[in-house]
This record gives C-alpha cells, structure tokens and sequence, in this order.
C-alpha cells in the first residue's frame, strides 16, 4: 500500500479530502475559519439548502433518522413510494425504483439485467459505476469509442447472439459532452438493442423542463433512465425509471437493492421536495443555469468548450501538475475549483472541472471568473 500511495503522490495524483461547512450551496468554510466560494459542487439547481428542501427533511426526521433495514426486509416509510411515483411520472416511465446512491444504480441494473451470452456496449467515458457494473455482470462488454456512433454500429452488426444493451453517460461528467441521443436511439431500433441513459448530470439542466437528455432530443425512446437524487435534486441516492417488469425484476434480481438499508425518511422527503420544485419551475431553472453558463464561457476564455449545454466547464491542463498546481492558486485566492486527473480522465488530458450552479450570484459568477483569470494568467503552473 505504501508503494502505491507513494507512487500517487509522485504522480500528482494523490487524493485529499477537504473538510468543508456548508453556509449556502455556493459559500463554505474549512476547519481554520477560511471562507471559500464553491465552484466545484453538482448541486446545480442549488436545491441543497432551498428552505422548503430543508424544512421537508426536518419534519421528516420525525419518522426515525434511519430506516431500519432494507425494504424487502424491514418495509420502508411511505414516502419513498411516494418519490418513486413521482420520479415515474417525471420521467414518463410506467415505475421507478430508489437505490442508496446512484453508483449502487448502475452496478444494481448492470450486475442483475443482463445474462450469460448477452453483450453490453458501452461508451469508452462512461462513468466508472457503469464501468464496475459492466465488470460485475454475467454478460460480455464491448467498449466503443467515446460517442463514436460508426463504431458503435460496427461493433453491433459484429456481435451476434443473446441480447444487446446499449449504456451511455446522458452528460459526460468530467467533459460535459451530451451523449447523440437519437443517434443511440436509431442504432437501438435497428439493432433491437436495450437503451440505458445514465442521466445523472443531465436531470435538471437538460430539456424545456429539467427533465434530461430524453426531453433535450424529444426522444422518448428510451428503456431505462439512471439518475440520481444528489445532485440537481440536492439530496442524496440513485433511481431507475423503467417498466414496471423491469423495476420488479430489479426489485427481485438486484443484490445492491435487495441488501441495502432503506434511503432515510428525510432524505427521502428533500429529494421529493425538490422533485416537486423543479417540476414546478423546471423552464425558470433551467434558462437561469444557461444564463450562468453563457457569462462564464464569455468572460473564461480558457474553458474548453465554448457553448455547452451543461454547467460543465473543463479548462485543460494537460498534466496532473498543472491542474493541481492551478487550483490550489484558487484555492489561495478563495476559489475552489476541481483538479481532476488520469485515471479520472484520459493521460494528458488533466483539467480543472468548474461548475457553475443556478444558484450563484452574479457577484459569485463576477468573483469566480476573475479568479481563474488572474490565476489562470500568471499561474507559475504555465512554465
């Protein structure tokens, strides 16, 4: 262990927690009273410390602080199959079905879903729970290149026998590349494939509406949606939305579901308030997101992708160096920021991750870009 741990900190790329109090869902604090704005955060709607978001989970906390077990064993509070009809509906699904994170999600689907002699194809980026889930599984993976959709269909028109599944990342976390929907849906129709969307970074960004990818592209064609309650619903957990055969199969089949305690009642509560929220005032979150997207790729010209449609800005560094050496200048300055390195992302390909959230300020946006400007021009990380 001491080898490898050894061998990561010369790397650049040790891993370090940082302890931080939360003020608001943008402001926080560390452990020496330091005060920092957050620009590294997935809670994009800001939806974490909406007080009607947390006084649902106060009330909540009434009905016990833990569930007690998992739902096959011990039941489970009413409402989470209240957040799973509601999610279903969301998301225009005949069912849901809650899981303790949404890493859990994915390894749950992949690891009971497919069979011996089956073949998932997923995307060379996908996320590593789409990744561990597809190592679990009985079924053969092939891997494409990342959205590449004429190798996509190559490796399909290859690959014969039991059934197919397509898996992609709806938003790519780290890239912020949105998946070619009606592409994937085309290769799926022809190709008689399952389609699985794991929208965890597009739920409440993407769409009229915040509903994701599907709404994005008015593609309806989708077998089953992966997402997750923790970042634009503020809370925390994983759900599939599927048909009710495949949520009960699931419900039946899927070793992280079946052996995992319950999601807390106020955990639960938040996550349906801000289900409720955005279903509420999807359009208004959703043109303010963009709004905070548009100010900051004008005014960081740095930021790799010019106009994206997600509040995932990447600036590339290249070494892992480099994007530590950047963000611990915005942290001195009062920024922190994400410095995300290989095997995160590819080798020479390390960057900052910035997010921006409905819920900054204009001042905050105005303070963040001048940071990594200033930082970003006489950073000693360029030499």
């Amino acid at each position: 262990m001491n080898s490898r741990l050894a061998q990561r900190q010369a790397q650049g790329r040790f891993r370090r927690i940082r302890d931080l109090h939360m003020i608001s869902s943008t402001c926080g604090y560390d452990r020496q009273g330091r005060r920092y704005l957050l620009f590294n955060t997935n809670d994009y709607l800001g939806l974490s410390h909406h007080p009607l978001v947390q006084a649902a989970a106060r009330r909540a906390v009434t009905d016990g602080c833990g569930a007690g077990g998992s739902r096959l064993l011990a039941g489970a509070p009413f409402i989470l199959r209240e957040l799973e009809e509601e999610l279903a509906d969301f998301k225009g699904t005949e069912a849901a079905l809650l899981f303790s994170t949404g890493y859990m999600a994915n390894v749950g689907v992949l690891s009971a879903l497919p069979q011996a002699g089956d073949v998932i194809f997923s995307d060379a980026l996908n996320h590593a729970s789409i990744i561990d889930g597809c190592r679990m599984s009985r079924a053969r993976t092939v891997v494409y290149a990342h959205m590449d959709m004429d190798d996509l269909e190559k490796k399909l028109q290859h690959e014969s026998g039991g059934r197919r599944y397509i898996v992609t990342d709806g938003v790519f976390s780290m890239d912020g590349h949105v998946c070619p929907l009606p592409a994937l849906v085309r290769l799926k129709q022809t190709y008689g494939a399952v389609l699985l969307v794991d929208d965890a970074h597009g739920l409440g960004v993407l769409g009229k509406s915040g509903r994701g990818t599907a709404e994005h592209f008015a593609c309806r064609d989708v077998d089953i949606h992966i997402g997750t309650l923790s970042k634009s619903l503020g809370a925390l957990g994983g759900y599939v939305a599927a048909s009710e055969a495949i949520c009960r199969y699931l419900q039946n089949e899927s070793r992280p579901f079946i052996f995992s305690t319950a999601l807390p009642p106020a955990v639960a509560a938040a996550a349906l308030t801000a289900l409720r929220l955005l279903r509420a005032q999807g359009a208004s979150y959703v043109a303010q997101i963009r709004d905070h997207i548009a100010y900051m790729c004008r005014q960081v010209p740095t930021i790799s992708q010019r106009q994206p449609p997600v509040p995932v800005l990447p600036i590339l560094t290249g070494s892992s160096a480099a994007a530590m050496q950047y963000a611990a200048a915005c942290a001195e300055a009062g920024l922190l920021v994400s410095a995300v390195r290989p095997p995160t992302v590819p080798e020479g390909t390390a960057r900052l991750r910035i997010t921006v959230t409905a819920g900054h300020t204009p001042d905050e946006l105005r303070r963040g870009a001048d940071i990594l400007n200033e930082q970003g021009e006489k950073a000693t990380w360029k030499q």
